[in-house]
């Protein structure tokens, strides 16, 4: 027997149907969600970051969804905090606790026995990088990251100048890469966890990834960028997001619409890869293949059997 409160994961890549499949779940295990995706905490991206619209939640309590402006920071370290806060309330209401998104580290971070060490910083070696960045381009700053931390490098993209900095700022200064200055983490799990992995043939999900853009551009992706670029936001975490600095460059005036919105399915899909390849690394998951033809009924009823048998519980269904 085990005293850990009992949770639900569901992991997988982007539009590869993670929502649906949490709506049903919560239903079936009285449930109430929370969001682990990294972007789906600002207020007023809500198109771009493929955010549930009120009437899909059909009444099932969802948290850390619009908790933050776009131009505030937020980090896995916060996420973890603020998860687990989530995660006691939900259980002492006597509620399952449903996790859904694709961020890997966000999720890891919050689940496993996972602690955040301080590493040390250098302003002076940070500008010099800055000014390096502006001077040299992006890539430029991503290709010094690779050389010395690869691992990092997959996970970062490279218009992400912060994170690629603060990578680089503290091989400087430890001598050590980011994944090994993390080594030390328990890969414990510190609560009773079904993690539910769905995963999808590549031509499908890609092809599933290409619609759900172009169903974007048709809701008013590019008015919801447009109105975050007229606020003058700029070097903010947000707009790093997937779907937003990609229309950036079309406002900008660097490239065509068209190409915007070819580019961004290309990452779209380039970001699905890299979150299945982290999550096969990084997590003992559960895999369940949403593809193949299948009804959806027959892949619900085969999770939720796994469900009851993993953390021995009854559903509603």
């Amino acid at each position: 027997m085990t005293n850990k409160q009992k949770i639900i994961v569901i992991i997988g890549p982007t539009a590869v149907g993670k929502t649906r499949l949490s709506i049903e779940l919560a239903r079936a295990f009285d449930g109430e969600i929370i969001s682990g995706d990294s972007m789906q905490i600002y207020r007023g991206m809500d198109i771009g970051t493929a955010k549930i619209k009120q009437e899909e939640m059909e009444g099932i309590p969802h948290h850390l969804i619009d908790i933050k402006q776009p131009d505030e920071e937020f980090s896995a370290a916060e996420f973890q905090d603020l998860v687990r806060e989530k995660i006691t309330e939900i259980s002492t209401r006597k509620k399952l606790p449903i996790i859904v998104g694709g961020t890997g580290l966000y999720i890891q971070s919050a689940i496993y026995d996972y602690h955040f060490s301080e590493a040390p910083s250098d302003l002076d070696f940070r500008r010099s990088l800055e000014k390096r960045a502006e001077a040299l381009g992006n890539q430029a700053i991503h290709d010094e990251l690779m050389k010395i931390d690869p691992s990092s490098a997959a996970e970062i993209h490279p218009n992400n100048v912060r994170r690629v900095i603060r990578a680089l700022e503290i091989y400087h200064c430890t001598g050590k890469t980011k994944e090994e200055t993390q080594a030390n983490q328990s890969p414990e799990l510190i609560y009773d966890t079904a993690l539910i992995g769905l995963t999808m043939e590549r031509d499908r999900l890609y092809e599933r990834i290409n619609q759900r853009v172009d169903l974007m551009v048709e809701e008013g992706l590019l008015d919801e960028v447009r109105t975050l670029h007229d606020r003058g936001l700029r070097d903010c975490q947000s707009i790093q997001a997937i779907g937003y600095k990609e229309i950036y460059q079309y406002l900008d005036e660097q490239i065509s619409l068209s190409d915007a919105i070819e580019m961004l399915k290309q990452n779209s899909r380039r970001y699905a890869k890299r979150q299945l390849t982290w999550f096969r690394n990084k997590m003992q998951v559960k895999w369940f293949d949403m593809g193949a033809n299948v009804p959806f009924e027959k892949k619900f009823n085969e999770i939720s059997a796994y469900i009851e048998g993993k953390l021995q519980l009854k559903s509603n269904t």
